[in-house]
């Protein structure tokens, strides 16, 4: 007897439905993943509102842009390392919380003080630090809180679709971005964020994740840090895989604080013609977190990680020689297309090797020791691109972070230690042992057992 032939709609059906074992199957997983998305969402506004209110209302030069870009940075190099220590004492979800909250404050501070006529540089520098500093630490207890929610061996599916989210996000959020800055300005665009942030922090509210913390009252806060410090710096392929990203930092940083000047001022673009084109960065990032994990699978999460360095590169050269017309609006859209594909490989390998190789007593230390790490070198890469901008040209900042995220593709591809993993590692179990006593004398190691 011959099979019915499947209508459209259960066809439709099929597509949708999610196969059996898929993480988002999960109801904390699918509670956490929301919660990424909606705060994505937001986050797309105050990424193309904040640089557009200094670049356009505050009129703010090349380098005050990487200057504003440097505040932001500057907590991960002052605070890292000690919210490492903190965090492992502490439960992660609660610090998740209250960080998503303390965001939602900090960026409504911009358009009171754009009503209130008080909006200046000096406020965004501060707000830029602030969020910074909530960022250090939320930032680093929501990548913990991850790990808690799925098992190790599913942290490159995690993190694909933690991308997915925030790609949808970044297909969706531009244009209603550039609709809100050109309809309410870029200043009180910022109010919708501090909304859209404030619901995830609620939906993070209803997550149960059981963490059981046994702090030592001997416990040293020094000795904890230095341990730390010295697990990341014995651990090879986590020292390796801290120089590359770090360099991509570097290069990234530098491109960043000129592009939005780059598409304003040589382009001509308007707030919401900018606002469409980063569209395309959201078109990347989805294409990269339905394939990333594929692609990880088949080539190895190390060389994955070295093509998303030389993906990002290609468009920032591209967009360094792009002329001042359609073609170079184009060229654009295709620099932030290149980009969410290139970076969505690089984290997604990046965050699941590291976590990946790290016992659970070491996850806050390593976390934030990783990102002190990664973040040195993008300061002085947002004042060089800045200095770049204004005494050689906006050009001459793109060129600098293309040649240079192709030179590290060269170099990372040579280095074994990144090249060669084509799986991801598991932790020592007797390493596990050992510092789970050295961090905290006579305590077991902290366990982390999600209630599903």
């Amino acid at each position: 007897m011959q099979a019915r032939r499947k209508s459209w709609f259960d066809r439709f059906a099929d597509a949708v439905t999610l196969p059996p074992g898929d993480l988002l199957r999960d109801l904390v997983y699918r509670r956490l993943w929301t919660s990424i998305l909606i705060s994505s969402l937001g986050g797309q506004i105050t990424m193309l509102a904040l640089p557009l209110t200094a670049a356009v209302l505050l009129d703010a030069s090349p380098t005050q842009m990487g200057l504003l870009t440097a505040m932001e940075i500057a907590p991960f190099v002052l605070f890292s390392l000690p919210s490492g220590v903190w965090l492992d004492r502490v439960k992660k979800l609660p610090v998740y919380i209250w960080g998503e909250t303390c965001l939602a404050l900090v960026v409504a501070t911009v358009p009171v003080a754009a009503w209130m006529g008080w909006l200046s540089m000096t406020w965004l520098y501060v707000v830029g630090f602030v969020l910074g500093t909530v960022y250090t630490t939320a930032g680093s207890a929501a990548q913990i809180v991850l790990t808690q929610v799925v098992g190790r061996d599913r942290l490159v599916e995690a993190h694909a679709k933690n991308a997915l989210a925030s790609s949808g996000a970044e297909v969706a959020g531009p244009g209603i971005a550039g609709a809100l800055i050109k309809v309410l300005g870029a200043p009180m665009a910022l109010a919708v964020d501090a909304a859209l942030v404030l619901v995830s922090a609620l939906i993070l509210r209803g997550i149960k994740v059981n963490e059981q913390l046994r702090v030592h009252p001997e416990a040293d806060f020094w000795r904890d840090l230095k341990a730390g410090i010295r697990f990341v710096r014995d651990k090879r392929l986590l020292i390796s895989l801290a120089t590359a990203v770090g360099g991509w930092q570097l290069c990234h940083n530098a491109a960043l604080v000129v592009q939005i000047l780059f598409a304003t001022r040589t382009l001509g673009l308007s707030g919401q013609t900018v606002g469409l084109s980063y569209v395309a960065l959201g078109a990347g990032t989805v294409l990269a977190s339905v394939f990333g994990h594929r692609i990880s699978r088949r080539l190895g999460p190390g060389p994955c990680l070295v093509t998303g360095f030389g993906i990002c590169g290609l468009g920032w050269l591209l967009l360094s020689v792009a002329p001042a017309n359609a073609l170079g609006i184009a060229a654009f859209a295709f620099m932030l297309f290149t980009f969410g594909i290139g970076a969505v490989l690089i984290f997604i390998n990046f965050l699941s090797l590291r976590q990946a190789v790290t016992p659970a007593p070491m996850l806050g230390r390593m976390t934030s020791t990783m990102r002190w790490l990664i973040l040195l070198p993008a300061g002085p890469g947002a004042l060089i691109g800045g200095w770049l901008g204004e005494h050689v040209g906006l050009r001459a900042a793109l060129a600098f972070a293309g040649c240079g995220a192709l030179l590290l593709t060269l170099v990372a591809w040579r280095h074994a230690t990144i090249r060669e993993v084509r799986e991801l590692p598991k932790p020592d179990e007797a390493t596990e042992s050992t510092l789970g006593a050295e961090a905290m004398p006579g305590r077991p190691p902290a366990e982390f057992v999600p209630n599903k």
